[in-house]
């Protein structure tokens, strides 16, 4: 169903390190508006549509509905949208593109939001996507890319390069405004786990108020909150330990149980399907939960040759982090800083998974393991690698 944009969109504000947490009743829920502070760092406040809440957290990111926005708001029938229609956000993204290619595989109409960029993203649309450009750094060019879509996807997160709240809270308020306000029927929302439990860390908190805002916003939704994608580990371990490069790890304990993005992705379509999910919160997690060492060791197995690792202590990560929260213009390496620590420190990122299949409909066993993803990569490599060797021997023949 369409409707109208309201005339106002989120105003952008700053995140206050120290704040209280204060949510007062509100009739009308459907608009947001976050509140400036003329400090330094904001404090912020959210309406909620019925209860009051006083909870005292480090970093606190929020907002509050207005009458003016809801007031503007015309929720009255549009042109009945497909079921099937899907809008990736972040569709260029280690998740996003296997979102994209396994919906269209199961025959959704996907239309992908990406940033204007001097290279296009054309593997999108080879694969039969429509690719709309859009920034949720500026919320005036989301609207358009709403229009016939029934369900979004968000998929989205800042580059490192970017202030965190920049895509990560402010860009999604005004994503969450516009899906309320275009009709949209369904939101996914794909979240960290235990992101409740670190009010510490800014991107983990983060993603907890962006949670707390969409359930808030009456839009139907299903958030996932994930633990790690087992993709990221190929560049960070793998191909380093291939090229004889130095692969940095740390001397903590945790431990975390990466997915295949393939399996995640799936797994989320069987979601949208299932009417008896909207509104749950769910956490997807792999077979098995693994420490930094023993993803090396395994990589070391795989490939037939040791490491060169290099390790640097929790300790070190701790008194970086705090030395560049005293210069403006490292404030950001700070704040991801501070969510490496919770990486490498004594936590698991890991759930039990039973409830979940059974709720999905789907076997453990078809769940791709750690040590089956990276054989088949190392498999396919080697491979690759013996064959360029020979190729390379054969013109040496000839010449």
């Amino acid at each position: 169903m369409a409707s109208k944009l309201p005339t106002q969109l989120a105003t952008p504000g700053k995140i206050h390190q120290h704040r209280q947490f204060t949510a007062t009743p509100t009739t009308n829920p459907l608009s947001w508006r976050r509140i400036l502070s003329p400090e330094p760092l904001l404090s912020l406040s959210t309406s909620f549509p019925s209860g009051k809440y006083n909870v005292n957290h480090l970093v606190k990111c929020s907002a509050r509905a207005t009458a003016e926005a809801t007031g503007a708001m015309n929720l009255g029938p549009g042109t009945p949208v497909r079921p099937t229609s899907i809008l990736v956000v972040g569709a260029t993204g280690t998740l996003g593109r296997q979102i994209v290619r396994r919906a269209l595989d199961e025959g959704y109409d996907v239309r992908c939001l990406v940033r204007p960029r001097p290279a296009p993203a054309d593997f999108l649309r080879d694969w039969g996507a429509t690719v709309v450009n859009a920034d949720l750094s500026k919320p005036e060019t989301i609207p358009a890319t709403m229009v016939g879509v029934h369900t979004i996807i968000d998929c989205a997160t800042g580059r490192p390069e970017e202030p965190i709240k920049t895509v990560d809270w402010e860009g999604k308020v005004a994503l969450i405004q516009c899906a309320k306000a275009m009709g949209i029927q369904k939101y996914v929302f794909y979240s960290i786990h235990n992101c409740d439990k670190h009010p510490e860390v800014p991107l983990m908190e983060i993603k907890y108020c962006t949670e707390k805002f969409l359930k808030d916003s009456g839009l139907n939704h299903v958030i996932i909150r994930l633990c790690g994608f087992m993709q990221g580990l190929i560049g960070q371990y793998a191909v380093p330990i291939l090229e004889d490069k130095s692969v940095w790890g740390t001397d903590a304990p945790t431990r975390i149980a990466y997915m295949d993005t393939q399996d995640i992705a799936r797994l989320t379509l069987i979601a949208l399907r299932n009417e008896k999910i909207n509104g749950k919160l769910l956490t997807f997690a792999g077979p098995r939960a693994w420490t930094t060492q023993e993803v090396i060791t395994l990589c070391e197995r795989l490939a037939g040759q040791d490491a060169n690792v290099t390790t640097v202590p929790v300790s070190v990560l701790r008194f970086t982090r705090q030395l560049t929260r005293f210069f403006e213009w490292t404030s950001d390496v700070a704040d991801r800083l501070a969510f490496s620590e919770v990486l490498t420190s004594d936590v698991v990122f890991s759930v039990p998974m039973n409830e979940t299949y059974n709720l999905l409909g789907v076997e453990q066993k078809d769940i791709v393991t750690l040590e089956k993803y990276l054989q088949d990569y190392f498999t396919n490599i080697l491979k690759k690698l013996k064959d360029l060797k020979a190729q390379s021997k054969q013109s040496d023949f000839y010449i």
